[in-house]
């Protein structure tokens, strides 16, 4: 069984970088035809598809976030990792990290990021 776990700081001052990391247990993040995304939610909001970074090291952005966001992996970790640039209070949510795999899914259990000074 794949699990992920989601890691950084609890709370970001405005204007300043988002840092995520998913540590990854119980499988590769390069094994064939897995994708591993980053999916938020706000307070009182639904799921927000932010990217991902596919077994082969390709990236896909949420059009919407693209320009100020950076997913990254590091396969002698096992990890995969999000920055998110110049941040404001709309970027407070529970963030998420996902593996996709083919006819199913897991996910980790989200950590809160605030985003406040």
């Amino acid at each position: 069984q794949v699990q992920l776990q989601e890691s950084g700081p609890g709370l970001v001052k405005p204007s300043q970088t988002l840092s995520l990391t998913c540590t990854v247990s119980g499988g590769s993040i390069t094994t064939s035809y897995y994708a591993w995304s980053w999916i938020r939610q706000p307070p009182g909001k639904g799921l927000e598809w932010m990217g991902e970074i596919a077994y082969d090291g390709t990236t896909y952005y949420n059009p919407s976030l693209k320009s100020h966001t950076s997913i990254s992996r590091d396969t002698s970790k096992n990890q995969f990792s999000l920055q998110l640039n110049s941040v404001t209070p709309e970027d407070t949510a529970v963030y998420y990290c996902v593996l996709d795999a083919i006819g199913w899914s897991s996910w980790g259990q989200g950590t809160q990021v605030t985003v406040s000074s």
